[in-house]
């Protein structure tokens, strides 16, 4: 057995340092929102150091986070290596917001965090523990880069860095022994092995797509078909509007709380699914946004990409990205809200159908077997073929526990692409859905105008629905971006 150890990033997992610019930074964030409970120090802080030490009491059990990146000579693939220098100190960092500090002080904080790229040099994460929060809370703001996790991984690790039982316990910390870098020689050869043996890869892969297939010759064609498909979808060029643009350098963090129940209600009197709802209160806000910024939504294409799950079960609890990306027409030419419902459930339908989601794990597929060179050109081909982002992952319907503090709510920042100034995500966890909304300040400088925009959107709907939402609209926030000075010390 070779001394050394490393494993290759996928080409999906590639595709998102290759996306990466000083501008635009690929790693996935959150800000979750504890109570104090027992982690309060006397002086109303949090005990940091307590939280210090069980992230890293748990970390043999996500050895990604103890690996850095090192790249293959010749095309520059990445390959994951364990890294003999890990410090916990540089990944696990303490901050606190002017007590009593607010939820607009904090997504300021979250904004600037998010808007600092990860050093390419050590593990591609950071947790941020923010004490000073008002009402007896504290934040930790954590950043991954995509290149390790999709949306399904990264709830999965969070029930790994906290427990499902208010265990104050801190396991015993396993003696990490990293294995040894392999040097440059020895990735040169690996690189060459690779290369070389592409073609056999290909051959066997054929023989194995025969020998699993009862038609194999139909299902080619069918596979030829949908990637085609995908392909001329994904080719096609996104309208201008005033949220596309080149992205700079600085974020805006807005979020919404909405009950899960609702919802649910709502799908249940439309006879949808939960993200065709979601989809549909996106439209509304999107439409009345246009028009807020003096543009007819009548004239748009727009469209957005919505994330889904390839991941299958034998996939589950492992690192990396199984996630493909459906291309959603949003129907913003309707004012109905019912309209504007149908029109998506009719689009998702035909995606089912044609199998778009498909289509995107196949390209990358071919591309594990190409050279980084043209995920680059990839790259930027991919650009302007969206006007936004919208991503709903399923979260836990349980409480989580730090240490026996129960995590109340976690909102999520999807990373922004080139050209692409505003993206939603949603979680939702123990009873609720956590929207959280990432923007260019330059792109979007009304942040909280759309925020309340996707309020007034769910609430239209159901109206039409004739659907008693079971909450009171919450008071529309201020958007706080990184140029703000409100925030904490760091």
């Amino acid at each position: 057995m070779a001394p050394y150890h490393f494993d290759p990033l996928s080409a999906q997992d590639q595709s998102f340092l290759v996306f990466e610019t000083p501008n635009l930074h690929m790693h996935v964030a959150s800000t979750q929102i504890f109570a104090l409970g027992p982690l309060a120090m006397p002086d109303g802080g949090v005990d940091y150091e307590s939280i210090k030490r069980f992230t890293e009491s748990v970390l043999h059990r996500i050895p990604r986070y103890r690996q850095k990146l090192m790249r293959l000579p010749i095309d520059g693939r990445g390959v994951w290596v364990d890294d003999r220098h890990f410090d916990i100190d540089y990944h696990v960092r303490h901050t606190a917001l002017p007590r009593p500090g607010s939820e607009e002080q904090l997504k300021a904080l979250a904004a600037r965090v998010s808007a600092q790229q990860l050093d390419r040099a050590r593990p591609l994460w950071e947790i941020w523990v923010v004490e000073g929060l008002e009402g007896g809370r504290f934040a930790l703001i954590s950043k991954i880069h995509h290149c390790m996790i999709d949306g399904s991984s990264g709830v999965e690790i969070s029930q790994v860095l906290q427990s499902i039982t208010p265990d104050r316990s801190i396991p015993e910390l396993p003696r990490f022994i990293p294995r040894p870098e392999p040097s440059s020689a020895e990735l040169l050869r690996y690189a060459l092995a690779e290369r070389a043996a592409t073609p056999l890869r290909a051959l066997r892969g054929f023989r194995e797509f025969r020998r699993r297939s009862e038609d194999w010759l139909e299902e080619a064609r069918s596979n030829a078909r949908v990637l085609f498909d995908t392909i001329t979808q994904q080719a096609r060029r996104a309208p201008a509007t005033p949220i596309n643009g080149a992205v700079g350098p600085h974020r805006a963090f807005d979020w919404l709380r909405v009950p899960l129940q609702d919802l649910k209600s709502l799908r249940k009197a439309l006879s949808c699914t939960i993200n065709d709802v979601v989809l549909a209160v996106a439209t509304g806000a999107f439409r009345e946004y246009m028009i807020r910024r003096q543009v007819r939504p009548e004239d748009l294409d727009f469209r957005i990409q919505a994330p889904v799950s390839v991941r299958r079960d034998e996939e589950r609890e492992r690192m990396g990205n199984r996630v493909a990306g459906w291309m959603v027409r949003l129907p913003l030419e309707e004012k109905d809200p019912l309209r504007q419902l149908e029109a998506i459930r009719e689009t998702t339908r035909e995606l089912k159908d044609s199998q778009q989601a498909l289509g995107v794990d196949l390209m990358f597929s071919i591309m594990d077997a190409m050279p980084t060179g043209v995920l680059s050109l990839g790259a930027q081909a991919a650009s302007g073929v969206m006007n936004s982002i919208v991503t709903n992952v399923p979260g836990p319907q349980f409480p989580l526990y730090l240490l026996g503090a129960e995590m109340l709510e976690m909102f999520p920042q999807v990373p922004l692409l080139s050209n692409v100034g505003l993206g939603i995500a949603l979680i939702s966890y123990n009873g609720r859905v956590c929207w959280g909304f990432n923007a260019d300040p330059e792109l979007v400088p009304d942040l909280d105008a759309f925020v309340d925009l996707v309020r007034r959107a769910l609430d239209r709907l159901a109206g039409a629905a004739h659907v008693r939402l079971g909450a009171a609209p919450e008071p529309a926030p201020h958007a706080a971006t990184t140029g703000s000075p409100q925030g904490a010390a760091t």
